[in-house]
């Protein structure tokens, strides 16, 4: 790939998503590039450049943008956050409800990806609060491919497996006949997760609630700075005051303004009298 043919698509790929591609990515553009040309029957880098300058084609955009991003998570990946919405943030949580007449426990997977992160988030809740108090969770992501496979919420045994063996038998199913070797989660937690695709930097977040909790993890290592801060203090306007925001364990709000108050590493409280 030529530096021009790189440049252009460094333009291209933060105009839309903000992604942040630096030079040391070169190689990487290069390599994911060969599925949409194998996709689109397009012979070479230039042919696809053409191809995306002529048709205007917000669909291939979108494709692009989805190869060029990293979808790779698991279940209850970064555990210790799991552990304090657990022991910590949910029984501060159920305490306030009733002096603030909260009806209802609010959480967004803001990157959710293939869904591993929103149904471990699910599984917790479920776990931990049962019937006892109503939740819900919000689960966006910008690409349309990987939420419809986090919508189907269909996943190799081998993954799966992962989990304990009580986890797996309350919350998924086992396929037979054609779907062997896959397990799907079980209606009852699907039905308590809304997916929708969503940029997280364009316009105002589509929700008529605050949040009690948003997970925006290992998304924003892909920003430059100026983005990061944009991101965080939107984040926060859908934060109720007291409420937490899980940042990657990658990543810092370290040498951005924001009015969070660090609890713990990856883990960020927006002040009670803000």
């Amino acid at each position: 790939m030529r530096e021009n043919e790189f440049n252009f698509i460094r333009g291209l790929v933060y105009e839309h998503s903000r992604i942040n591609l630096g030079p040391d990515k070169r190689e990487l553009v290069s390599a994911r590039l060969g599925k949409r040309l194998r996709a689109t029957k397009l012979t070479s880098v230039s042919e696809y450049l053409d191809f995306l300058k002529t048709r205007n084609d917000g669909e291939e955009l979108g494709h692009l943008i989805d190869a060029i991003s990293t979808n790779h998570t698991f279940f209850f990946r970064e555990i210790a956050h799991f552990d304090f919405l657990t022991k910590s943030v949910l029984p501060e949580m159920k305490a306030r409800a009733r002096q603030e007449n909260w009806t209802q426990f609010n959480v967004w997977s803001a990157a959710c990806s293939s869904g591993e992160e929103p149904y471990s988030i699910a599984m917790t809740l479920d776990e931990t609060l049962g019937d006892t108090w109503p939740w819900q969770i919000e689960a966006t992501d910008i690409s349309y491919r990987i939420l419809a496979k986090a919508t189907a919420g269909i996943y190799r045994e081998e993954t799966v497996k992962k989990l304990d063996p009580p986890r797996v038998r309350r919350h998924f199913q086992r396929g037979h006949g054609p779907q062997e070797g896959n397990y799907r989660v079980k209606s009852t937690l699907q039905s308590r997760i809304t997916f929708q695709q969503l940029n997280l930097l364009e316009g105002r977040p589509p929700f008529d609630h605050l949040f009690q909790l948003i997970f925006c993890r290992n998304v924003m290592i892909y920003f430059d700075r100026a983005t990061q801060e944009e991101l965080v203090n939107k984040l926060t306007q859908q934060i109720v005051p007291g409420g937490y925001l899980f940042v990657g364990h990658s990543e810092s709000l370290t040498g951005i303004r924001h009015p969070l108050q660090t609890v713990r590493p990856a883990i960020y409280q927006r002040p009670l009298n803000s």
